[in-house]
């Protein structure tokens, strides 16, 4: 399923990419340093959110107690690709690079 633009209300960025329905790659594929209900000592690369849901979208989107590194990624088409497997290879290269000191 590919991305569809939506409106963000935004001036500074009045058309925005939309997640893709069933993706939830940058909830898996990242590692999150920050507390997350559910996992005090934020999560390893790889491994699924714990407020992911059954359709794998965010338990607690929009609330406080999400991490601000959550709510600062933006899907993007070069990070999103056209499919899950690619927004997940590409964050899972985005991971390994910044890991590891590099820049990309």
């Amino acid at each position: 399923m590919a991305l569809q633009l939506v409106d963000a209300g935004n001036a500074d960025q009045p058309i925005a990419f939309a997640c893709r329905t069933g993706c939830a790659a940058c909830c898996i594929a990242p590692s999150i340093s920050s507390p997350i209900p559910g996992m005090p000592n934020g999560k390893p690369a790889g491994v699924p959110c714990v407020q992911l849901d059954a359709d794998l979208r965010c338990r607690i989107f929009g609330q406080p107690e999400r991490p601000n590194v959550c709510s600062s990624l933006r899907p993007d088409p070069a990070m999103c690709g056209d499919s899950r497997e690619q927004a997940l290879a590409y964050l899972t290269d985005l991971e390994q690079v910044t890991a590891s000191g590099q820049i990309m």
